[in-house]
């Protein structure tokens, strides 16, 4: 896990400046095990941006790949399942809930106390993690309990007063106490008893020194004497001392004359020191070495020796000229002088590097105009990567371009953005040039295998011309652009199919081959613009630096340089401008795809939202997302436009009143169109849309049968409708499209209210006697008879194509038994023990109808 963890950090969060804490290898909860990896990121940039990104092995397992990021911040609730027990299961609350299972229980959670800590740290609004282990979740520092300043003060000076009072016993103190502590040896038993001994030796002790003080006397008298001859002393040596300070006065003056002369050369001192380091500071801060003065001057912008020294010189220019002067700094004539310099040389480098970089846009387009040519062949964009690399040299140099000179950067952003504008308008209607061509290449004429409307040459021209025109022309293909357009008039598609015209052929006639090669042109298409439009925006983020401190001259309104809303805004707006022509030609080509073949706006709904879904994933806001999703409204609109114009044609529908209906076109122009819509479809994010265009086709075709029945003079209405709906039921049946799937409900007949079946037969008019008329009316001669005059008539109106004869006789012939079954238990309920029996048995009845089907 160490070595995928590296892999991951090198390959894919390194380029986009993301650093990687914690990684759990993870699959899809109830679903096949498809293993990919959830990575929980942080930004080397600030603001810290936090995210939980999906990383999964590509299809050849060479490498790995982005698939997924959420936004940290729209996590709501973390479930881990249990708390308990291990548990390798858990849950993530985004948009809408993703259900994980770890590879292993040790990797679920740590990866988990990897998002509460990140959560703690830079979330304002906390997650909620339920079904977590205690010990999983750090617990916050809890506020100790203080006691007030006055009180901790009060009590720490009683306690250093009470260190300070407390004097420790010496050894010998420790050892008379012991001593006396033995002899009476209930000093701790009665501790009364042992204090009032200790209080009377105490007295008897403060007697005997009274006693002794007093008998000193005559000592004490002596120490008086010599007290007095001592004072007598003293004041002699005041007198001397008197003396001598009148002696020092004089010196006294002359010291404080010396000590005032050295507190004014300390003060002398103090403010040269003080000068001195005023001058350091300036000479420090506010000086720039030649060499980097030589590269703002004259550097060599075109090299990236010289690119890394003007980077260096206009950063250490910037530190220059933005240091934080002292009050009066600027007052001295030096640092005017210097601050003059530096704004002549900000100058004069921002002049040099705009019109270098206005030089570099047109060589750089010249050296891209001459390759062009090189691409018109085949469908595919130039790629502008090395245009993109050569400029991403002076990204530093346009972020001190945009902090220093802001109306130069916002010029040179509008001058980058008006030529690439053009030339990627130029590209960009080449390259629809091409795919436009290549569609037309793919229709067949009206003689081919698409029954279709004969066109005249000229006008199929005219339009090919028309749509072509619409886009420009190929750069030095004028000649061979009017070659395809003669020759694609004599392979042309009528505008539109329709389930009648497929209904006029078997699925083996169908080109396949055409449509296959339309949704990989247009596929191509959708493949080229996205890198394309990504590494532009990627491109562009980071050349202006719009990361963090986003301006651009476009904008009136002045963002906030915080907001990644206005950071995105700018991107776009800016993307909006240079890529202005594609969402005119992505309309354009998708027109002239649904007039080649209005089928062909299911391919293009399929791509089209793969490729918005895509982009969504990768950025919801970007332009690529924005314009994508603008033309999928029109791939929709077409695709139900399609819809509804074989709905109208099912409803034109006319037969012929000569012939046999048979199979209507639109019936078998629908199963067609299922097969192909089911394996255009299959796996696409829109299979909603089909889902309700079956809905509505399949209710347009019963409609339009028993429309079609209704009028039929030739062949009867229940035949007619039940040719058509087997053959819809067959269709259904084998494609097993789940929207159409229905279940039909049968009822049996219940016996009619009123008369009692035992009453029956004494009804005047069902008696015995009119029971046995009735039977002798219908020998088995007569139902063989009538049997075989049916089966002609059945012959007759089916139709040869779905072999229904056979079919239709076996279901009649159960329906028969059913029925003689049913007569023969109502004669056994009505008329009982009457022993009235048909004339003929079922044993007769299978063969009437074995024979009748061999004699035809």
């Amino acid at each position: 896990m160490t070595a995928i963890k590296h892999a991951l950090q090198r390959d894919i969060f390194t380029p986009n400046d993301e650093r990687l804490l914690s990684i759990v290898n993870v699959c899809k909860a109830g679903k096949k095990k498809k293993n990919c990896f959830l990575c929980a990121t942080v930004t080397t940039e600030r603001p810290v941006q936090v995210k939980v990104v999906k990383v999964k092995k590509t299809d050849k397992g060479d490498f790995y790949k982005r698939q997924m990021a959420w936004e940290l911040r729209d996590l709501t609730e973390v479930d881990a399942k249990d708390a308990n027990k291990e548990n390798p299961e858990f849950d993530l609350h985004f948009e809408k809930v993703y259900r994980w299972v770890a590879s292993s229980t040790a990797e679920k959670n740590s990866f988990i106390s990897c998002i509460w800590k990140l959560n703690q740290r830079y979330l304002r609004k906390k997650v909620e993690f339920v079904n977590v282990s205690p010990q999983l979740l750090e617990e916050l520092p809890k506020a100790e309990e203080s006691v007030p300043s006055g009180e901790s003060q009060s009590v720490a000076g009683r306690d250093e007063d009470a260190l300070d009072d407390y004097q420790e016993l010496n050894a010998r103190e420790e050892q008379d106490i012991e001593s006396m502590m033995e002899v009476c040896e209930y000093a701790i038993s009665n501790a009364e008893a042992f204090a009032e001994k200790l209080s009377r030796e105490l007295q008897v002790l403060d007697g005997a020194n009274i006693q002794s003080i007093m008998a000193s006397e005559k000592q004490v008298n002596i120490l008086m004497q010599l007290l007095d001859q001592a004072l007598a002393e003293v004041d002699n040596i005041e007198g001397k001392l008197l003396s001598y300070e009148e002696m020092l006065q004089s010196v006294k003056e002359q010291m404080d004359q010396i000590s005032q002369s050295n507190r004014l050369i300390q003060i002398s001192n103090t403010n040269n020191g003080k000068l001195l380091d005023e001058i350091q500071f300036l000479v420090n801060y506010m000086d720039l070495s030649k060499g980097h003065i030589k590269a703002l001057q004259e550097g060599d912008l075109s090299s990236p020796k010289g690119i890394e020294a003007c980077i260096n010189a206009s950063e250490a220019l910037s530190q220059c000229m933005n240091v934080a002067l002292k009050p009066g700094h600027d007052k001295l004539m030096a640092v005017k002088q210097q601050q003059h310099l530096f704004s002549e040389l900000r100058d004069t480098f921002a002049r040099r590097l705009t019109n270098h970089l206005n030089n570099v846009f047109v060589h750089q387009g010249h050296d891209q105009s001459s390759t062009l040519s090189q691409h018109t062949a085949e469908l595919t964009l130039p790629k502008h990567s090395p245009l993109h690399r050569d400029l991403l040299r002076y990204a530093k140099l346009m972020e001190w371009l945009k902090n220093t000179q802001r109306e130069k950067y916002e010029g040179l952003s509008r001058t980058y953005v008006d030529y690439m504008t053009r030339l990627y308008e130029r590209e960009i209607k080449d390259f629809f040039e091409v795919a436009k061509i290549k569609m037309a290449g793919t229709s067949k004429d009206g003689k081919g295998k698409f029954a279709t409307l004969p066109r005249k040459e000229s006008a199929l021209k005219q339009e090919v011309e028309s749509l072509h025109g619409s886009s420009g022309k190929l750069t030095g293909s004028t000649s061979s652009l009017n070659k395809l357009a003669v020759s694609s008039s004599n392979s042309r598609r009528s505008q539109s199919s329709s389930l009648l015209d497929m209904g006029n052929m078997s699925a083996s006639d169908l080109d396949v081959a055409d449509r296959t090669r339309f949704d990989k042109i247009f596929e191509q298409v959708l493949s080229e613009l996205e890198p394309l439009c990504l590494a532009e925006q990627d491109f562009i983020s980071k050349f202006f630096k719009l990361q963090q401190n986003p301006t651009l001259a476009q904008v009136s309104i002045r963002c906030n340089p915080d907001s990644d809303l206005c950071v995105k805004d700018m991107v776009r707006m800016m993307m909006n401008k240079i890529f202005q022509s594609i969402e005119t030609e992505l309309n354009s080509l998708i027109a002239l795809g649904d007039k080649i073949d209005s089928f062909n706006s299911l391919y293009m709904l399929v791509k089209m939202s793969h490729h918005v879904w895509t982009a969504e994933n990768v950025d919801p806001a970007s332009y690529l997302s924005t314009t994508l999703g603008n033309v999928l409204v029109t791939v929709k609109r077409n695709f139900d436009k399609c819809i509804s114009g074989q709905i109208r044609q099912m409803e034109e529908v006319k037969i012929s009143k000569k012939s046999k209906v048979g199979i209507l076109p639109f019936v078998t122009g629908f199963e067609e169109f299922a097969k192909l819509a089911e394996a255009i479809f299959r796996n696409a994010e829109r299979r909603g849309d089909l889902d309700k265009a079956y809905i509505k086709l399949i209710r347009a075709v019963f409609s339009n049968v028993e429309k079609v029945a209704n009028e039929s003079q030739k062949t009867p209405r229940d035949v007619v409708m039940m040719e058509n709906f087997h053959h819809i039921f067959s269709t259904l049946s084998s494609l097993k499209i789940s929207c159409l799937e229905f279940e039909q409900y049968y009822m049996e007949a219940r016996v009619a209210q009123g008369v009692r079946e035992e009453e029956v037969s004494y009804q005047l008019a069902f008696n015995k006697q009119e029971l046995r008329k009735v039977i002798k009316e219908y020998p088995g001669k007569e139902v063989k008879k009538g049997l075989d005059n049916l089966y002609k008539k059945v012959d007759k109106h089916l139709c040869e194509e779905e072999n229904l004869l056979q079919v239709v006789w076996h279901s009649m012939q159960d329906e028969f038994i059913r029925q003689y079954k049913h007569f023969e238990g109502l004669i056994n309920r009505c008329y009982p023990g009457s022993g009235i029996t048909m004339e003929f048995t079922i044993q007769d009845m299978l063969e009437y109808f074995s024979s009748i089907a061999q004699s035809h």
